[in-house]
């Protein structure tokens, strides 16, 4: 019945997990069954699992406004001051002055 309505179902063979990345979190499902659904263009996912797992996400100790902050002031490349950042544990002076 979906096949004549132009949808088709169907399994997405050898997924070892499947993560769903939030903004304060990773929920891991090991061991999932998935499912692919087409429909109109579109595609959507059934995720069936019972060992799932809560992550919590690490957040960085800086923003993107600090990274801008750090790298005009230290004149380098804005991948020099994230990585001068991530070395200092997100000490801005510290990366600007170990850029300097």
């Amino acid at each position: 019945m979906l096949e004549r309505m132009g949808v088709s179902m169907e399994p997405i063979e050898g997924v070892e997990e499947v993560i769903i990345r939030t903004a304060d979190k990773d929920l891991v499902i090991k061991n999932a069954n998935v499912s692919e659904m087409k429909m109109k263009g579109s595609r959507m996912f059934q995720v069936i699992g019972d060992d799932v797992e809560d992550r919590l996400r690490e957040k960085p100790k800086y923003t993107k406004e600090d990274i801008l902050l750090v790298a005009q002031q230290a004149n380098v490349s804005e991948a020099k001051a994230e990585q001068a950042l991530k070395d200092t544990d997100g000490d801005l002076a510290q990366a600007i002055l170990r850029l300097s």
